[in-house]
């Protein structure tokens, strides 16, 4: 498809500010929370990411599609964001392995999507304004039809999306003669964060999100884990139930993101809605216990206190993010439990953090001997 064949296409903002661009996507129109992720690689991943479930995902790199797509480039099985906004996108790719062009994904997947779109402007008016629910369409000609789409988007917060993309029944991953069994809580987990659980020794049975303890423990697993997501981590009654449970037996517990959130709340520690979130593969965090920087991936729009940790004199913080100071990561004191708000399984990079599972394997090991 070339570019000029390309239909004409809007972005509106839930303010009214409007961008005009190309469809790249199939015709139609699509709705969600917009957001944007610096990463300079990793697009596909971040296509595949559940936890942007529900959003349309601006990318701030100029040029997208350049290495096309490749089917061990997923992180689920399927895209997961609502549509795309860029600026260059490109049909031809030049990866020796690369299965096709990611105009035909987009179509495959049957997504909406613009390009040609000034990502700068755009990306800077949601700095200053904040998260906000937009539409994209090919539709271009009734805005007053746009915007009440836009009026019937539910807010992020209070939105339960796990549900949306947890698995419906229980399977395993990985090599069932590992010493290890991992009982994995699935609100929308990344694969590979199985697969470096898995590279550790871990055979896992990854649950549905709505899974009790006493379900998990018919298993018989040696550890838990909770995994990352989209949405807002408040409404997930019962997976805060089950960090509760999983903390009253001192079992072995990880939670990653969303997973980390709801540790937090199972604590007693609140979560907010952040003015952007942190999104992209660059973001500085402090190991608290070391002294040492890490370089991580991010992918959240909530936040867990850090006045309400610092009124818990139960919990640590291990990790601090260095732009703004929000908590990264923390440990439960009293139990075999610590989490963290950032990817260590992050893909395409960096690999700074995936210390963190040895540390998760290493606890599981203490607890069994």
């Amino acid at each position: 498809m070339k570019l000029k064949e390309r239909k004409k296409a809007i972005l509106l903002l839930e303010d009214g500010t409007i961008f005009f661009g190309k469809s790249i996507g199939v015709d139609g129109t699509a709705t969600g929370e917009i957001c944007f992720n610096t990463g300079m690689t990793g697009y596909q991943e971040i296509f595949t990411d559940p936890s942007y479930f529900g959003q349309l995902m601006v990318a701030t790199n100029a040029h997208i599609g350049n290495y096309g797509v490749n089917k061990d480039d997923v992180e689920s099985d399927g895209m997961k964001i609502a549509g795309l906004i860029c600026k260059n996108f490109s049909d031809d790719y030049s990866r020796v392995d690369a299965d096709g062009s990611i105009t035909s994904y987009f179509h495959d997947e049957n997504k909406v999507a613009i390009s040609d779109v000034d990502t700068r402007a755009l990306v800077r008016h949601i700095r200053s304004k904040g998260a906000m629910n937009a539409v994209i369409s090919t539709d271009c000609e009734d805005l007053t039809k746009l915007k009440a789409k836009i009026d019937s988007i539910p807010s992020m917060e209070g939105l339960d999306l796990a549900s949306k993309v947890s698995t419906t029944e229980p399977y395993f991953f990985g090599d069932k003669n590992s010493t290890i069994k991992v009982a994995v809580l699935d609100l929308g987990v990344k694969r590979n964060i199985l697969r470096n659980l898995a590279y550790r020794d871990c055979y896992l049975k990854v649950f549905p999100y709505n899974t009790t303890l006493e379900e998990m423990a018919e298993w018989n697993p040696d550890g838990y884990f909770l995994s990352n997501g989209p949405g807002d981590p408040e409404p997930l009654v019962k997976s805060q139930e089950l960090a509760t449970a999983i903390l009253d037996k001192d079992l072995p517990l990880f939670g990653i993101c969303l997973g980390h959130q709801i540790i937090s709340l199972a604590n007693g520690v609140s979560t907010y809605k952040m003015h952007n979130g942190h999104r992209g593969i660059n973001h500085p965090v402090k190991n608290l216990s070391t002294g040492k920087g890490e370089i991580t991936s991010q992918n959240h729009g909530f936040v867990v206190s850090r006045e309400d940790i610092d009124k818990n004199e139960n919990i640590e913080i291990t990790h601090l993010h260095l732009n703004d100071n929000t908590v990264a990561g923390i440990r439960i004191k009293d139990k075999n439990c610590f989490s963290v708000q950032y990817h260590p399984e992050a893909a395409p990079g960096p690999h700074d953090s995936t210390y963190l599972f040895d540390q998760f394997v290493e606890n599981i090991r203490k607890h069994k001997n």
